[in-house]
């Protein structure tokens, strides 16, 4: 947005994300498992940032509840971890992709209904690579509706496996839509999840 536009009171469009780039990674977990070995791990996590209101503590523990209470009946379990950085990490242990990518669509639609869907940092897949034992993530950037792969070097402190990442890129380029700008393949050092 311009000078003029400021000036005019003209706002930017912003850019509705469509919800299904999140159900991208129900098909590509397929094409992964039987093309290129790489299996999940049992856990997946939403990322935000929670804030001390009453209203939204009580969407984060609604959420939360539901998924125990439906865990239930699809075996998924929840755990909340707070890290260093402020930032919340729900985890999902299930071995069933589709009901990781389902539980972690309900904590993104109760936060965007109760107007939080800027809290939201990103959600994570952990997933392993059966030949090696490689612990790999797939994040996919809520607000942007995009996916990249994270490798970090196993055993060693903040290494990540570039290499390893772009030929990822090729892989997964047909399978979702992948976060074109390399700048903004976060890190996510420390992640709770994938060692399973």
């Amino acid at each position: 947005m311009g000078f003029l536009d400021t000036l005019f009171g003209r706002t930017k469009t912003v850019k509705q994300v469509r919800p299904d780039r999140l159900f991208a990674m129900t098909t590509a977990a397929i094409d992964l498992e039987t093309a290129q070995g790489i299996v999940t791990t049992g856990e997946a996590a939403i990322v935000f940032q929670p804030l001390a209101t009453g209203d939204f503590t009580q969407i984060a523990d609604d959420v939360e509840a539901l998924l125990r209470s439906t865990g239930a009946d699809t075996g998924t379990t929840v755990e909340r971890r707070d890290d260093d950085y402020g930032y919340r990490w729900m985890v999902l242990k299930d071995d069933d992709v589709d009901d990781q990518v389902t539980g972690i669509n309900a904590v993104m639609e109760s936060l965007e209904a109760g107007g939080y869907a800027d809290r939201v940092l990103c959600a994570v897949f952990a997933m392993r690579e059966q030949s090696s034992g490689q612990v790999l993530h797939l994040v996919y950037l809520a607000k942007r509706g995009t996916w990249y792969p994270f490798v970090p070097f196993p055993g060693q402190v903040k290494e990540r496996n570039r290499e390893r990442e772009l030929q990822l890129r090729a892989i997964l380029t047909p399978l979702m839509p992948l976060e074109e700008s390399l700048d903004r393949w976060y890190p996510l050092w420390g992640a709770p999840l994938g060692e399973r």
